[in-house]
């Protein structure tokens, strides 16, 4: 199976919010206040959605997040922005990879904000672990297993039984200011691809079980939202309570986990406003008439009312939402029975692809003539309500292949076998091992357990004037980018963007024996189209070098400070190899590798982070890492470095253990 740490291009974020721009409730006008009494803050619009980056083993990860507060730049006590509804429903993050969850529409005094705090329930079934429908090699549970309740341990938890909770502190990079009369936007993402967040561990008192460690605090963070319009919502489900002509008022609902049949609607208590595309056309499914209609007005949709409705929707760059897609139905467990998950499969003789639905199970949907692919351009209107392609034929060009993020529907949605009437293409990531990399592209080879899902796609560059996303000070960019996943801030694009690119991917390490060289991973986003004279097929829009997950190895030589790798370097023996491949670590403030204590004692696990900034950091990991002690590592392939002619492992996530050792 492909490496499950290849991840997607972080140009997206996991749990986002975003602002909805709308107009600012004024404040203290035509009143009058005694001298002391402080008139009440301007308040300004912000729509709230979380999102998250997924996690290949896992077909269900479901949360239930308390309350979302920020922290004011000039101190006090944190501003509660959003609750959720009661009982709290569950959000499962797997399904949000690079997708944004809509929570609602929430108010925020106007001001400056440094931090956001979640709070997590945390009480046995508050968190729910569902195995994918085929999880990498190795991995300790068949596909599809929900993991019970009294297997599943959550860090931090606190309060009494019955009321546990985690308080997430998320400190961001730079202030969240908040203004009225303009988008603001809030980007806090939950990382299932951390490999800090769900540890699983076999002590001894488990009898043979699997025991999961659930960490909160560490794969919790904010990333800038430069420009709302580029961002991909999942589709958003609600109770439709208005019909205007030219918008849509419904109540948020979030679906029952775990899945019921059939599957019922939790209501929640935030309201959306979105508008009908007047200039391209809304398309309309009436999933209990079976009919398709594209309307530039919902004034004659009144039959909406009261129903329930699925919607793909993308933001204009002034926050309001606008509707791309409708499905509608007086049943709630039509909307939202049809497939959305990652493609497992695709079949191109019998023209099946297999989709993974939440339950960790894959649903086989059938491709015929009529099938429309779209790709969700939410930046380019048009481009959003147009199918890229119809029919088989856009699985036998390799246009779908496993990995991709998709929605499926169909006009019946209980039929057998299902036929898909539309596939909505959220995210079309390539990944695998990188070769015959040039400055006109290169090749993604993909490793999967079964070789009939496997790929080696050529993929051209997206053109240089292509507009490409933004760099760290919020300056727009344009043309291919690139950079390590262990070094995110290190963003490479423009002039010679490709010709680094190239070079960099060169590097591999050598352990010999049975595990042998390892080359460059990488992940890419797809584009349809280079955005100059290539208006179909497949571009790259980005690369990111992606850790390589390594087995369970012991420490060779052990940690020692080295000026040669700007921190310290120890060497690393893994099973099945002969040479020890030499692991540099930084201990840079702001690149510094991601170092995990895991002390194991009577069947429980506990994961603390370790500072190595820090003179007592780096004296922990010193003790730690101490020859012969067990030690898993995530790097990535460094061309070789004299004395490190095997080649030089750079570390992102060095993960030791203390006390009972690890089984797997």
């Amino acid at each position: 199976m492909q490496r499950y740490m290849l991840r997607r291009a972080v140009s997206c974020a996991l749990v986002t919010g975003l602002s909805a721009g709308l107009a600012a409730c004024g404040g203290g006008g035509g009143g009058s206040y005694s001298s002391n009494t402080p008139p009440p803050p301007v308040m300004a619009t912000m729509a709230l959605t979380m999102s998250d980056a997924s996690a290949d083993d896992w077909a269900c990860v479901g949360v239930r997040v308390l309350s979302i507060a920020l922290v004011p730049a000039g101190g006090g006590s944190p501003v509660t922005v959003w609750n959720a509804p009661t009982p709290a429903p569950y959000v499962n993050l797997e399904q949000l990879d690079q997708l944004g969850e809509i929570l609602g529409n929430v108010q925020v005094p106007v001001g400056s904000y440094t931090g956001a705090v979640l709070t997590v329930a945390a009480n046995p079934g508050d968190v729910l672990l569902t195995v994918a429908a085929d999880p990498q090699s190795g991995f300790p549970l068949p596909g599809g297993t929900s993991v019970p309740t009294d297997q599943i341990q959550i860090q931090g938890a606190q309060g009494t039984t019955g009321s546990l909770t985690v308080s997430v502190n998320v400190t961001f990079d730079s202030p969240l200011t908040v203004s009225a009369g303009t988008s603001n936007a809030l980007d806090l993402e939950f990382d299932l691809a951390h490999p800090a967040f769900i540890v699983g561990h076999t002590p001894p008192s488990a009898a043979g079980a699997t025991l999961w460690a659930v960490n909160f605090k560490g794969p919790v963070r904010r990333l800038a939202v430069p420009a709302i319009s580029r961002l991909v919502l999942r589709h958003t489900y609600g109770t439709v309570t208005g019909v205007n002509p030219g918008s849509l008022s419904l109540t948020k609902d979030f679906p029952v986990y775990p899945a019921t049949n059939p599957e019922t609607a939790v209501a929640g208590e935030q309201t959306l406003t979105i508008d009908v595309d007047a200039a391209n056309g809304t398309i309309v499914y009436d999933l209990d008439a079976g009919t398709r209609t594209v309307v530039n007005s919902f004034g004659g949709e009144s039959a909406l009312n009261g129903k329930y409705v699925r919607i793909a929707a993308r933001y204009q760059q002034d926050g309001t939402l606008v509707a791309v897609r409708v499905w509608a139905s007086s049943q709630f467990s039509k909307v939202w029975l049809s497939p959305e998950g990652h493609v497992l499969q695709v079949d191109t003789t019998n023209e099946v692809i297999t989709v993974a639905n939440e339950d960790g199970h894959g649903v086989p949907v059938t491709v015929n003539a009529n099938t429309q692919f779209f790709f969700r351009t939410p930046a380019n209107a048009s481009a959003d309500a147009t199918p890229i392609g119809t029919g088989a034929g856009f699985l036998a060009n390799e246009d779908l292949v496993r990995g991709f993020k998709v929605h499926v529907s169909a006009t019946d949605p209980l039929a057998v076998p299902m036929v898909a009437d539309s596939i909505d293409i959220e995210t079309a990531a390539y990944g695998g091992y990188i070769s015959n990399a040039s400055d006109s592209g290169f090749t993604y080879t993909s490793q999967y357990l079964i070789p009939g899902d496997n790929y080696a796609v050529n993929l051209g560059y997206i053109a240089a004037t292509l507009p490409n996303g933004f760099d760290d000070m919020g300056n727009p960019i344009t043309g291919f980018k690139w950079w390590d996943f262990t070094f995110p801030t290190a963003l490479t694009f423009g002039n010679g963007a490709t010709s680094s690119f190239v070079s960099a991917v060169q590097g591999a390490v050598n352990f010999g024996g049975t595990v042998g060289a390892l080359p460059a991973w990488g992940e890419s986003v797809a584009t349809w189209g280079d955005g100059a004279s290539n208006t179909s097929g497949w571009y790259v829009r980005d690369a990111v070098l992606v850790p390589t997950p390594l087995p369970l190895g012991t420490v060779s030589t052990a940690f020692a400070s080295s000026t040669l790798f700007a921190g310290g370097t120890f060497a690393l023996a893994v099973p099945g190899g002969t040479l020890p491949v030499i692991v540099a670590v930084s201990t840079t403030m702001g690149s510094a590798t991601l170092v995990y204590q895991i002390d194991r004692s009577n069947g429980v696990v506990t994961v603390s982070p370790i500072d190595i900034t820090t003179g007592a950091g780096l004296a922990a990991i010193t003790a730690g890492l101490s020859l012969g002690a067990p030690v898993k590592v995530f790097g990535v392939p460094q061309a070789p470095v004299a004395p490190a002619t095997a080649g030089t492992l750079r570390a992102y996530v060095v993960v030791y253990y203390t006390g009972t050792m690890p089984a797997m």
